[in-house]
């Protein structure tokens, strides 16, 4: 298993080949895990709205993870297209994102972030993780009240 000093974050642009290699993963993975390919209630993140977007690069320079931000209002931000290659879970990299997720997120002013994902039944190893991570669960927000395949979680920074 891998520690955490096997892989460095850094910041990429949206458009990023590995990034986007990385986030056609998450989307195989989801569309498999949904039984479709409509499973994202909100509006489908872009270059024009992610302010903030990290890879995870492993020893060997592959990229093996990633996540971003998008401002929702002042203060608070969303955590957006957080995942891990399927190979690298366990290895401490998702934590290690996430944390990195946060701190960008503190030196930005936002004190807040919120986050989707999917439903128990779907998504049972992402709502133990945010939960790990201290998130807490809130009731959906914004594009997602609507939505019975949605849980949402929220995490105060400043505390």
């Amino acid at each position: 298993m891998r520690t955490t000093t096997d892989w460095r974050i850094e910041p990429r642009a949206w458009d990023d080949p590995e990034g986007v290699a990385l986030r056609a993963g998450q989307r195989a993975e989801l569309d498999a895990r949904f039984g479709r390919d409509d499973h994202e209630p909100g509006p489908v993140p872009s270059a024009s709205d992610m302010e903030v977007f990290l890879v995870a690069v492993g020893e060997d320079g592959a990229a093996v993870a990633c996540g971003g931000l998008r401002e929702l209002e002042p203060g608070t931000a969303e955590v957006k297209r957080m995942f891990v290659r399927p190979e690298t879970r366990g290895s401490g990299v998702a934590p290690a994102l996430l944390a990195a997720l946060e701190a960008t997120a503190r030196e930005r002013g936002w004190h807040t972030l919120r986050l989707e994902t999917g439903d128990e039944a779907r998504m049972p190893d992402a709502n133990r993780f945010y939960e790990r991570e201290g998130y807490l669960r809130i009731p959906r927000y914004g594009h997602y009240v609507d939505s019975d395949i949605s849980i949402c979680y929220e995490k105060r920074l400043d505390r």
